[in-house]
């Protein structure tokens, strides 16, 4: 940057303004993207089959307040998630995190067990 006699500005301490103009800024209304940690939905439920290959069926169970009456229902749903070396079984609890979609109805990976199902 060039010293200007006249200019009140110190060359020490000048700042470079050509670099900064190099970047591409933020939309407006926007934050510069920062890296963030990511939120993956986790779920706790029961295997309640096994038979297809690297895939288990989980079923989650959750409690809910009926919106007209009150009164307190069990309400489930089936996710299929992935299990690549086929190590959970029948009656296991374990959890799964949301992921890519592995196929059409698998976007659900198995992290781990919470607890091993009693065998018969």
């Amino acid at each position: 940057m060039n010293a200007d006699v006249t200019s009140n500005v110190d060359p020490a301490t000048a700042v470079d303004l050509t670099a900064a103009a190099d970047e591409k800024p933020a939309a407006p209304g926007h934050a510069p993207a920062a890296p963030r940690a990511k939120n993956t939905r986790t779920l706790i439920g029961k295997v309640v089959s096994d038979k297809r290959a690297k895939t288990i069926t989980v079923l989650i169970e959750r409690r809910t307040k009926h919106e007209l009456y009150g009164k307190i229902v069990a309400r489930s749903s089936k996710y299929h998630a992935h299990d690549e070396k086929g190590e959970y079984k029948m009656g296991d609890v374990v959890e799964i995190a949301e992921s890519r979609p592995i196929s059409k109805t698998k976007s659900w990976v198995v992290t781990r067990l919470v607890q091993k199902g009693i065998t018969v």
